[in-house]
């Protein structure tokens, strides 16, 4: 699916990395999917300790998890054991892009470059197990990205990778010729082709 996107000629994109999609639902949606927005999620004055074990806890959402760890960062409190808990993967496609942004948890959630979303909560089981796998394939790729927040999408023919961790999200992003080359990134890009099949899938079979 993710070869089938790519542009056939490279340009440098002018789209703001914040508003990617035709309308303000979605590109609320999108943005979302990174988890480094806490607002006022945990009140106006939470206790650390609280946050902290909110963090900590292999039971709660992962977006939770991610979003206990960033308000501990902006606070001066470093999560303990930071994990890699997400990977968001970005294609341009025609003036839109396909996002897919899988979860260590299970969960999944695709934009379709249409405007189409699709919101699997740790099921079905092939899905969410394969969300996990994509995860936990991306860890060795998260410590080699970059520490950074790009201001524009990708260009044509290029691809992004969002490393979502408690220690802060990293992005790797290239042409496609350049991802199959990287024996780091590579395997990402494999298994979130995987994980993107799995979930036009389900989405076909609705």
């Amino acid at each position: 699916m993710f070869k089938k996107l790519f542009a056939a000629f490279s340009a440098k994109s002018k789209t703001r990395a914040d508003a990617p999609y035709g309308t303000e639902e979605l590109n609320t949606v999108h943005n979302m999917l990174f988890s480094d927005d806490v607002g006022h999620l945990f009140g106006d004055a939470p206790d650390a300790r609280v946050v902290q074990a909110i963090a900590q806890d292999p039971n709660e959402e992962s977006r939770v998890r991610l979003l206990a760890a960033q308000w501990l960062r902006a606070n001066g409190h470093a999560p303990a054991a930071p994990e890699v808990l997400g990977v968001v993967i970005e294609v341009p496609l025609e003036e839109s892009m396909d996002t897919l942004a899988a979860y260590a948890d299970g969960r999944v959630r695709y934009i379709n470059a249409s405007g189409r979303t699709a919101v699997f909560e740790g099921a079905p089981s092939d899905v969410a197990e394969q969300a996990k796998i994509l995860v936990a394939t991306a860890i060795p790729a998260f410590f080699k990205a970059a520490q950074q927040k790009p201001a524009y999408v990708p260009g044509a023919g290029q691809l992004r990778f969002t490393f979502l961790s408690q220690d802060g999200n990293r992005v790797t992003e290239g042409f496609f010729s350049d991802v199959v080359r990287d024996e780091l990134a590579k395997p990402v890009l494999e298994q979130g082709q995987r994980l993107l099949d799995l979930v036009v899938k389900q989405g076909n079979a609705q």
